[in-house]
């Protein structure tokens, strides 16, 4: 399943996360796969596609790697614009 994970920077400061991610780096649960981000320019939020079959593994990294950072998260589930066309796709033409 794909989960867009929207990080809120504390004082959208985003120095220390990127510190933690250059020094030792950002370490996921197994089975957690990073998909990509985007930074607003604003660095308010930060927008995470991860992907994973299991939330409690993002439970885990919100909590275990995150929690000293003073962020705070959203996790949306999300289904790509492809899939959903194929779901919608037999009711766009009325009969």
């Amino acid at each position: 399943m794909l989960f867009m994970v929207i990080e809120r920077f504390k004082d959208q400061n985003p120095i220390p996360v990127y510190r933690r991610v250059r020094d030792p780096g950002i370490k996921f649960p197994e089975g957690l796969n990073y998909v990509g981000s985007w930074i607003e320019p604003n660095f308010d939020r930060c927008f995470q596609l991860m992907e994973c079959d299991d939330l409690r593994l993002l439970q885990e990294w919100i909590l275990l790697n995150n929690r000293d950072m003073g962020m705070s998260f959203e996790i949306v589930p999300v289904v790509p614009s492809k899939e959903t066309r194929e779901v919608v796709a037999p009711f766009l033409d009325p009969k």
